[in-house]
């Protein structure tokens, strides 16, 4: 196999496995939901959220930020969401958490439960005392865990 076709190979195996860094979107929205009515809203979910983790992009579109808290699952962005965007009570965040290795200190030899404590779910083991791992199956992608990490090691990804 030549230098370049070993390359193109190798790239296009890794394209299979990138991750989205799209923006995670609040729940109660239908899989279908294209957001386009959101421009012309006035960001009620914004106003709602009492974790005050909604923010809005450029054209409008509500998303979550989780350096402030995360998601309670409370409903009032939904109850407040006037284009009934936000109107499926039985949909979740679409996301999961991620832990970066590199950057987590459990995973490099200190003691750090900062993740853990706040998670509800006990979707976050640790393998002894260190080497957090996260069980997608538990997970909500609520959050929680990603402002309370003093090394911004964790993040919800789509």
């Amino acid at each position: 196999m030549s230098g370049s076709t070993r390359r193109s190979f190798f790239g296009a195996l890794g394209s299979l496995f990138k991750e989205n860094k799209g923006p995670i979107h609040p729940p109660y929205a239908s899989v279908t939901a294209t957001f386009d009515e959101c421009r012309i809203c006035e960001g009620m979910c914004v106003r709602a959220c009492e974790e005050n983790i909604i923010l809005r992009d450029e054209k409008g579109t509500p998303y979550l930020d989780f350096k402030i808290s995360g998601c309670s699952d409370c409903t009032k962005c939904m109850d407040a969401c006037i284009p009934n965007v936000l109107s499926e009570p039985t949909q979740f965040i679409r996301g999961r958490a991620k832990i970066t290795s590199m950057m987590c200190m459990a995973h490099h030899d200190t003691i750090c439960f900062s993740c853990k404590d706040p998670c509800l779910e006990n979707a976050i083991v640790f393998q002894g005392m260190l080497n957090p791992i996260i069980i997608p199956e538990k997970c909500t992608a609520c959050g929680y865990c990603v402002s309370v990490c003093p090394n911004s090691a964790i993040e919800v990804v789509a």
